[in-house]
């Protein structure tokens, strides 16, 4: 299994070379994100901690939990909210990255701040509710985009969502921003 994991990876990877570290990006704000939050590689102060605390999860899923850390502590949101996680990992990681942060995973009931949800369950439904409640400041990070063909569609349609700002696909999750004052543009980041 761990050899599969790392074989998928590089395919994934050497595909996605020519978009490493923000690469041809021309927003200084869009390749600020890329290569200190998105691609940041420096450990962060609980990385070691977590890692000893975190335990029984694949490689993959510790490479999306820092991914979330980075993301909470960066945003550092009053709220996140977490659909359908797959494993408590993402709360502790999350919960790390911003101790202040109160945790939403039954609905969306106030401004989404900082939002992750998988393509499970009725993610569609959710999808619609979360829209409904972000503003300008708001990030949406969606799990699992590449699954299978019905996930890619969603994603193609999150990316031209008239609803929707910038969008970052980075094959095993995509975020979303919805700041309109900004030029809409999807980008594919080697992550």
């Amino acid at each position: 299994m761990r050899d599969m994991y790392k074989l998928k990876r590089l395919i994934v990877w050497m595909r996605r070379m020519r978009h490493s570290r923000g690469f041809g990006v021309q927003s200084p704000y869009d390749y600020g994100f890329i290569r200190y939050v998105v691609n940041e590689h420096w450990p962060y102060y609980a990385y070691e901690e977590l890692q000893r605390t975190v335990t029984d999860i694949d490689k993959r899923t510790r490479k999306l939990c820092r991914l979330y850390f980075r993301m909470a502590n960066w945003r550092q949101p009053q709220v996140i909210v977490d659909y359908q996680p797959e494993t408590e990992a993402y709360r502790h990681y999350m919960q790390a990255g911003c101790r202040k942060a109160e945790f939403e995973d039954t609905g969306v009931r106030s401004a989404v701040e900082l939002c992750r949800m998988s393509l499970k369950g009725d993610y569609r439904t959710f999808y619609e509710e979360v829209l409904k409640r972000v503003d300008d400041r708001s990030v949406l990070i969606v799990e699992g985009i590449k699954r299978d063909k019905n996930t890619k569609a969603f994603w193609e349609q999150v990316t031209l969502d008239k609803r929707t700002g910038v969008t970052f696909d980075l094959y095993y999750c995509g975020i979303v921003f919805f700041n309109k004052k900004r030029f809409k543009q999807n980008y594919i980041v080697n992550f």
